[in-house]
């Protein structure tokens, strides 16, 4: 089924082009969904950016566009509105019938794409022998949902968790166990993930301090690097550690990640250096191998270098990120890959893809993208910590979540005198705080910071889950009061008369354009935005229009909006990790 929008966009197209001829084919009808409901659904601006290169006012070429608009089958007669804007509102019927047609539909009307294709999206990104924190939010939230998004209409994703996993803090960490916990290093869960986060920071200070711990350290890279049983084995175990302390997370979070670590890519390295030899790109400054990026300077002016190869003759993450790009187009066969981190470090992706497009290893049919995101913010403003002054742990943060939930569930259940079993409680607080931080995460532009706070995400009111959660139970309610199966509702032929159950439907209709949307521009909170307006239009819908105490066609029509309604809601939530409950 085409978007309504796309279907008005074309036709506006062939309008124009059948008044002003074919060298306007391909004119962007700037077709917008109308800032006020008394405008019409939709708006076509393009007529004022058309004037001069036409010689005509707005409203002449507006008129001209519409004496030859054929929309009759969707709208009714288009108007022409102050300067040059041409004012669309949909038809009752069509509406009507749109949401018949999609109620048979599974995926209610969302269709795949027809050129589906392997795309990768690279998310999370912890690092070994550290806990993740509340910087690993944001990368592991938002990633999920563009995956899930992904794979909702059609395409093949590979969700990979690059895991910061090989380098020098090995040759420290290792180094430092030999000294006061060898067991760590022979045998399998000898420490607790924050033991080893604790041994880590001491072997850091010991790498910064003591030149003879520092060179110790140093020749155990060497070690691992070349394969030295006892240093790989011990590498294994300290890797196994820390993936089990993340997949607990992950679980929690509900996220399935596919792992390719830093160390995946190690003995692809030397190639990439060699083979940008051999394409004439690297250069030597400093004795370090570095390719000098177009268009990046420093402060005099100075082409700034990509380091390939440092002075040592080690690596770094541009290498590995190199290596990535070439072994995701040409094994895995990506046709868009999906960077997901923060915005901090838009200037390294873009001097990675320059270095990667310009020695071939990015095709013409294969985009990049790096999605950054701004900060976590506490109330304060200021970077989200402890008291302590330390970064928050995410389990930490996630548990309190679920904490807040439950107290303020208990609160709500003793105030309306309500008996739940222990059972209940625990999983609506479970799903409820978790929701909440997700929630709260999505529903901002991710390329701004944000305030995290627990009282405004757990609240009932507002953009946030909790009342997406509400809304959906809601619908929910509506079927167990009067005992209706919404399953077996069968052919329903939903007919459109109060305003606010016509204002619900409409929006229930703009969900695939929402979804096409996320998918073009990788902003998720577009999809919040429209799940939380569905909501409050539902809920509106519910005060204005009787629903079980309406005459039969009446009520079995609004019985089938709001079941729409519910499965919107529960796909929508789906798509950006969070699960729906049937009762509050």
């Amino acid at each position: 089924m085409n978007a309504t929008q796309e279907q008005l966009k074309l036709k506006v197209e062939q309008a124009l082009v059948a008044a002003f001829g074919t060298e306007l084919a391909g004119t962007d009808p700037m077709l917008v969904p109308a800032s006020n409901p008394k405008f019409g659904d939709y708006q076509a601006n393009l007529s004022l950016s058309l004037s001069k290169k036409l010689g005509k006012q707005p409203r002449v070429i507006a008129q001209q566009i519409v004496d030859r608009l054929e929309v009759s089958d969707i709208c009714e007669a288009p108007e022409i509105a102050g300067p040059g804007f041409i004012n669309l509102r949909l038809k009752t019927d069509y509406i009507e019938a749109q949401l018949n047609a999609i109620q048979a539909d599974t995926r209610l009307g969302v269709a795949k794409v027809k050129h589906p294709q392997r795309e990768i999206v690279d998310f999370s990104s912890p690092n070994i022998a550290k806990e993740m924190h509340v910087g690993h939010l944001r990368s592991t939230i938002i990633g999920d949902s563009i995956a899930r998004i992904l794979e909702f209409i059609g395409h093949d994703v590979l969700r990979l968790n690059h895991v910061g996993d090989w380098g020098t803090q090995f040759g420290m960490l290792i180094t430092y166990l030999r000294e006061v916990f060898p067991d760590a290093l022979t045998t399998a869960n000898a420490l607790e993930i924050g033991d080893l986060v604790e041994f880590y920071k001491q072997a850091k200070k010991r790498f910064d301090e003591d030149d003879n711990f520092k060179e110790t350290a140093r020749q155990e890279v060497v070690r691992l690097q070349s394969g030295a049983e006892d240093t790989l084995h011990a590498w294994k175990l300290l890797c196994a550690q820390s993936r089990q302390e993340f997949q607990e997370i992950y679980d929690l979070l509900d996220v399935k990640l596919y792992e390719r670590g830093e160390s995946f890519y190690n003995p692809l390295l030397a190639d990439v250096v060699k083979d940008l030899e051999k394409s004439g790109l690297l250069e030597e400054s400093d004795r370090a191998k570095v390719v000098f990026l177009d268009g990046f300077t420093n402060k005099e002016g100075q082409p700034l270098p990509l380091i390939i190869q440092k002075s040592d003759g080690g690596y770094n993450y541009a290498t590995t990120d190199l290596a990535a790009i070439r072994y995701r187009t040409q094994q895995d066969e990506a046709k868009r890959i999906i960077y997901l981190t923060d915005a901090g470090q838009s200037g390294h992706f873009a001097g990675v893809f320059q270095v990667a497009r310009r020695a071939g290893w990015i095709p013409n049919d294969v985009e990049v993208v790096h999605v950054g995101f701004g900060m976590v913010l506490g109330e304060d403003g200021k970077r989200l910590r402890t008291r302590a002054g330390d970064t928050v742990k995410l389990r930490d943060l996630l548990n309190e979540a679920v904490m807040r939930s439950r107290a303020d569930l208990d609160t709500r259940l003793q105030e309306s005198g309500r008996e739940e079993t222990e059972e209940f409680k625990a999983n609506v607080a479970q799903i409820v705080g978790i929701s909440a931080v997700k929630y709260a995460d999505l529903s901002q532009n991710r390329m701004t910071d944000y305030k995290f706070s627990f009282d405004k995400m757990l609240s009932l009111k507002g953009n946030t889950a909790p009342y997406m959660l509400y809304s959906y139970a809601r619908t929910q309610s509506i079927a167990r009061e009067g005992n209706i199966d919404f399953e077996k509702l069968g052919d329903v032929k939903i007919q459109l008369q109060a305003d606010s159950e016509l204002t619900l439907a409409k929006h229930l209709l703009q969900l695939d354009e929402v979804i096409i949307e996320v998918e073009k521009e990788l902003l998720p909170h577009r999809l919040c935005e429209y799940l939380y307006q569905l909501s409050d239009k539902f809920n509106k819908f519910y005060e204005n229009c009787p629903v079980l105490k309406s005459e039969v066609a009446l009520r079995t029509s609004r019985l089938a909006l709001c079941y729409l309604t519910a499965r919107t809601l529960k796909l929508g939530l789906n798509l950006l990790g969070i699960q729906v409950l049937e009762r509050m």
